[in-house]
């Protein structure tokens, strides 16, 4: 496999799902995860409780942690390296396209993406749902959910079982209007 993905989680703050509180990134080449970044990240907004119990990230965890807009320079140069991956994919893309437009950083206007939870669908239709505890849960995959390290990481991991299974991912890219934050078909 000669071809690079990144498979990406973000974790957010509150409701709005235009900030993020944390990113986790596993660089996929030849066939293995090759790179993996994970930060807090300080979204300069409000946190609602119900995040903070799902995340276990309030506002003192990030405190001191990088904005998203000091963290670009560095998460930039991996996100551009292949084909955005992550579960539940339009969700993430939404929440980066917000956080691109809100600290008005000029980087392309779409991204390829594929989605591991639709994949899974279609790998494993027999499973009575796709989600990702599910899925990890089926397949022995380690999971921390609702850590974006965690998540990033067992994405990265549907997708490598995908493409052992004989799966074309090419079916399932998609182009995300970063613009417009949708989905072009």
């Amino acid at each position: 496999m000669k071809d690079c993905y990144i498979a990406f989680d973000v974790e957010t703050p509150n409701y709005a799902n235009n900030r993020i509180s944390a990113i986790g990134i596993s660089v996929i080449q030849d066939g293995c995860i090759s790179e993996e970044f994970y930060s807090l990240v300080n979204p300069e907004t409000d946190f609602d409780p119900f995040n903070i119990r799902l995340t276990g990230i309030d506002e003192y965890k990030v405190w001191n942690a990088p904005t998203f807009l000091q963290l670009w320079e560095r998460i930039e140069p991996l996100l551009s390296r292949g084909v955005l991956i992550a579960h539940n994919a339009p969700f993430d893309m939404g929440v980066l396209s917000k956080c691109i437009e809100a600290y008005e950083i000029e980087w392309k206007p779409y991204a390829c993406y594929a989605c591991t939870c639709a994949m899974g669908r279609s790998c494993y239709p027999h499973f009575y749902n796709h989600r990702l505890n599910t899925m990890c849960r089926y397949l022995n995959i380690e999971l921390n959910h609702h850590d974006a390290a965690g998540d990033s990481r067992a994405c990265a991991l549907l997708l490598l079982n995908y493409l052992n299974h004989g799966m074309d991912i090419d079916g399932f890219i998609r182009k995300y209007d970063l613009i417009n934050r949708r989905t072009l078909r």
